[in-house]
Order: structure tokens, then sequence, then C-alpha cells
């Protein structure tokens, strides 16, 4: 119904809703303080909401396809979008700016993730994981071996590994240093 909705994880109630979006919600995080509520629409848009009052703060606008998944940094200072257009974005949470763009994906960006130190971005999209420097958008290395489209990405609490999850109906474990999959 193209909302997003709060739930008391204990009672099963809903708290509140996030209504605004012009079309299905695809995307929805939390920031690290648990204040805020990020959703990705495929109104082409990524919005973010005060947790509390369900209020709308922020709308960032500049994808030109539909949002697939949305991730905060650890911080929470930055928002990263995913998208339809192939494009992954970095954003400033506080101002709405577009700061980077992480272009080169041939197929959607369906997931996006930031490292635990927030210096790296991991997106996926078709066959491939990403890893990206966070602050030059340059490509660091390439996770390849699904052979159907990525769905998630993941890193290690340590930042070491990255996970990926396909419908090839596979996780892959891979080092985040060298590209090298570990299991499978």
């Amino acid at each position: 119904d193209n909302t997003a909705r709060l739930w008391d994880a204990q009672s099963g109630q809903e708290l509140r809703r996030f209504e605004g979006h012009t079309d299905w919600v695809r995307s929805v995080a939390f920031s690290p303080d648990g204040r805020r509520v990020l959703t990705g629409s495929l109104d082409n848009t990524a919005r973010l909401w005060d947790a509390q009052t369900g209020r709308e703060l922020r709308r960032f606008e500049g994808h030109t396809d539909g949002v697939l998944s949305v991730a905060f940094s650890p911080d929470g200072r930055l928002v990263l979008t995913g998208s339809w257009d192939n494009t992954a974005r970095l954003w400033d949470a506080q101002s709405g700016r577009e700061l980077r763009r992480f272009e080169g994906h041939t197929w959607e960006v369906t997931s996006v993730a930031f490292s635990p130190d927030g210096r790296r971005v991991l997106t996926g999209s078709g066959f491939t994981a990403r890893l990206w420097d966070a602050r030059t958008g340059h490509e660091l290395r390439r996770f390849e071996g699904h052979i159907f489209g990525v769905t998630s990405v993941a890193f290690s609490p340590d930042g070491r590994l990255v996970l990926t999850g396909s419908w090839d109906n596979t996780a892959r474990l891979w080092d985040a240093q060298s590209g090298q999959e570990l299991r499978r």
C-alpha cells in the first residue's frame, strides 16, 4: 500500500505508518541510533523519517528508476541507495545532497551495504557484487561467480569478509581484500 510500518516486536501491534511514497516501498533501514527510518520506493525516491513521529524529514531524489535498496553509514551521516537505473548513490543524510554515484553495473543495483568503518561500499547487481571506495567512488574489487542475480550483500562485523546471496540458490563468502571465494 506504498507505506512502511513500524511494529512492536513483542505485541505485534502496529506503532506507526510512514506514508507519502506513491509506489511500492522496496527497502527499509533504521539509522544506527534508531531515531530515523530510511525507505526506498519504486517512486524513484528514498525518504528519511522520524521514527517517533512518522514525519518525513528529507527526500532523496535523483534516481531515474525505482529505489530497490537503502542503507545508513555506521555513523548515520550518509545514506546509500541502489536503483533500477543501474547506479548506487551516496547522499548526505542532513542536507539530502547527492555526494557521489557508483556507476558501472549493467543491471539494477538490488542491494547496498556500508563496511563497518564506513570507508567502503558494497553493491550487488546482476551476477556480481562490487566493492567501492566510499570517498572517491573508485571500484576496488569485483566478486564474480554467481550464475543468477545477486539479491543481497553484507559485510562481516570486522569488514574482512563479504557475503553475497543470489537467485542461484547460493550464499557465497568472500575475502574482501583478495576477492577470493572462501565458502559456498
